[in-house]
């Protein structure tokens, strides 16, 4: 385990909040938390992790690759 405040150790978690931020939050206006939430769980739930293209397995979202 690294020291508290290891830079390396939020690497992960920090780019999928700047992911989120750049293509949902940044883009919208919400008018509710709800609203809000309801749009980060979609996000998450449907389009990150079933039909986002990763460079990590040759820009397929995860559904083509399990295809393949």
């Amino acid at each position: 385990m690294s020291r508290k405040g290891e830079r390396h150790d939020n690497a992960v978690a920090e780019r999928f909040f700047n992911t989120l931020k750049t293509e949902l939050i940044n883009q919208q206006t919400y008018q509710t938390r709800r609203e809000a939430s309801s749009a980060i769980f979609e996000y998450i739930k449907v389009f990150y992790n079933k039909i986002r293209r990763y460079s990590t397995i040759d820009y397929y979202s995860p559904n083509d690759y399990e295809k393949r």
